[in-house]
């Protein structure tokens, strides 16, 4: 007869059994840990839906340890591409793809009869300059104001939204020169005709990189001598507008906030220049910018352009300068296409009518607040909506089950401004 193990079981099975329900017990405790490493991330209080927000901040930072099997930019163009919604038209707007200057765009075309010219709205997807196109969720959320409009509205508003190329496999000034093309294109007379669109009437957006984009374009619309048409708005939701300070008080405070890190912009506005990593290791050291170049700190100094309470007791310090080389083998980052924020004033007056988002918990909000100040010092008539309860990239948050109530407010209020402005 065999005798009795430790646990009551047969002998020859007595010893296993603990060692095995420790391992496993070992294996969940690990497996529980590792989950909760992930989807737990401390959320500012005044953040509404913390756990929808958790959720999506975890699978921005699972990436980081994706990095070492795959480049970056390569994971997060994998998630990105299964984002992508076919085109989708209904008994309100016709969707369609097609093609302006040789770079896909996405149409979103009203079918109900106008009693006059149409509004048109030129959108520019965002996703650090490296992701995305015109069929990603934020596109086509954007899109879904269209049908909003077209079934409430007086009018109809046409939206063309575009896919720009994209880092690591182009670098600045390709995403720019494709938005640019694009734009140029639509307001030829003989195309705003072709769709009914009143050339006074015009309005490019775009948010994060596409924002900086619009921004971009607006600006050099006003030197091109060869476009008569005047846009009449630009949107720019959480825009980037400069590399030169990446410091600022927005970075200090939302280092590793929800959605949008600092080190994550760091890598974005790195690859949107190029892979070399002595730049991107530059700039999360704030030190990529030469001291021939110290004249342009005028234009990002926050301690002037931001309002008191987004100061917030920081205390200004002088830039510490980098090696000249960098900025000799990758000048875009000073280029004023690329960072609308280092133009100087003159270069501001003229843009039209501007809406601009901003987010308390976003790195990238003391950008669209000094842009905010300094268009308003030059005369510029701008709308500032700032989002004290809100991070970075909220209004993609939209649609299904990741919508967020946030993302809906700040979403019908960009909606009140075009229908009101445009």
């Amino acid at each position: 007869m065999q005798g009795r193990g430790r646990w009551g079981l047969p002998a020859h099975l007595g010893g296993a059994v603990p060692v095995d329900m420790g391992a496993k017990l070992l294996c969940l405790f690990l497996t529980s840990a590792l989950i909760a490493y992930y989807i737990y991330t401390p959320i500012p209080e005044d953040i509404e839906e913390p756990w929808k927000v958790m959720f999506a901040s975890a699978s921005f930072r699972a990436l980081g340890h994706l990095l070492g099997l795959m480049h970056y930019m390569e994971v997060l163009g994998l998630i990105t591409s299964i984002e992508y919604v076919e085109p989708t038209s209904d008994e309100n707007v016709t969707v369609m793809d097609t093609e302006f200057s040789n770079v896909a765009v996405r149409l979103y075309l009203p079918r109900r009869a106008s009693d006059g010219p149409r509004r048109a709205v030129l959108f520019f997807h965002g996703g650090g300059w490296c992701l995305g196109q015109a069929g990603t969720l934020c596109s086509v959320s954007t899109g879904v104001c269209v049908q909003d409009l077209n079934v409430a509205g007086s009018n109809t508003l046409l939206l063309a939204s575009n896919s720009y190329r994209l880092a690591p496999k182009y670098h600045f000034p390709t995403q720019f020169e494709d938005v640019y093309s694009v734009t140029k294109f639509f307001l030829q007379s003989s195309v705003l005709s072709q769709y009914g669109v009143d050339p006074d009437r015009v309005c490019v957006a775009g948010d994060s990189a596409g924002g900086n984009l619009a921004a971009a374009v607006a600006q050099q619309l006003l030197e091109d001598s060869e476009v008569k048409t005047k846009l009449r708005a630009q949107a720019l939701i959480y825009p980037a507008l400069q590399s030169l300070d990446l410091n600022l008080p927005s970075y200090q405070e939302n280092e590793n906030k929800p959605i949008l890190s600092k080190s994550l912009t760091v890598k974005f506005w790195s690859e949107y220049f190029t892979s070399d990593s002595s730049l991107r290791e530059a700039m999360a050291l704030n030190r990529h910018v030469p001291v021939e170049y110290s004249h342009l700190f005028q234009f990002v100094n926050w301690s002037n352009l931001l309002p008191a309470e987004m100061k917030k007791g920081h205390v200004y310090t002088s830039p510490t300068f980098g090696s000249p080389e960098l900025a000799q083998k990758y000048p875009g980052f000073l280029d004023p296409r690329a960072a609308p924020l280092l133009v100087s004033d003159d270069r501001l007056r003229g843009l039209p009518l501007t809406y601009v988002l901003t987010c308390e918990h976003d790195v990238l909000r003391d950008d669209g607040a000094m842009y905010v100040e300094r268009l308003r010092a030059v005369g510029v008539p701008v709308t500032h909506e700032h989002a004290k309860d809100a991070f970075h990239g909220a209004m993609t948050f939209v649609l299904g089950p990741a919508k967020l109530a946030v993302g809906q407010r700040l979403f019908n209020r960009y909606i009140e401004w075009l229908n009101k402005n445009l």
